[in-house]
């Protein structure tokens, strides 16, 4: 993983060994991604809903560390299949926090795909937080992937 980042920014890549449709659907699936983005402990992702389209909404909630339920929620801004997902985030367990935009750009080469994730308008402290977040998120699905073929 390679990471990149400005002050309100940052840039993950990971590289998959699966096919970029497969990794779409890991990523849009509600099912799919309540098996793999999250982990006990850390958090745990309980209830997804989801209007894959432009314009349409998409829900998330959960159980964080401590047993804290949480939830985000965004809206679908594009969607390319399989090589470009766009939604914006709004999580509720920041203080004050303001919507921003998850970028997912895959690109494959001969059933390897590099995903390339890219995270914009991080305008807190509290939500650069994701710095930290995004390497464990392409890390799961990766595995989940890479396990499925």
């Amino acid at each position: 993983m390679n990471p990149t980042s400005q002050i309100d920014t940052i840039v993950k890549e990971i590289t998959i060994k699966a096919p970029a449709a497969r990794i779409f659907e890991a990523l849009t699936n509600p099912e799919q991604r309540l098996k793999w983005w999250g982990a006990e402990g850390q958090y745990r992702g309980t209830h997804m809903e989801s209007d894959l389209r432009p314009g349409g909404k998409w829900m998330t909630r959960g159980i964080g560390r401590g047993g804290k339920p949480f939830s985000v929620r965004g809206e679908y801004r594009n969607i390319e299949r399989p090589r470009l997902l766009v939604f914006t985030w709004l999580p509720d367990w920041e203080e004050h926090a303001s919507e921003s935009l998850v970028r997912f750009d895959l690109d494959e080469k001969d059933g390897v795909t590099m995903v390339r994730l890219t995270h914009t308008g991080l305008t807190s402290e509290s939500s650069r937080a994701h710095h930290q977040g995004w390497p464990q998120v392409l890390a799961w699905l990766q595995v989940y992937v890479e396990d499925e073929c």
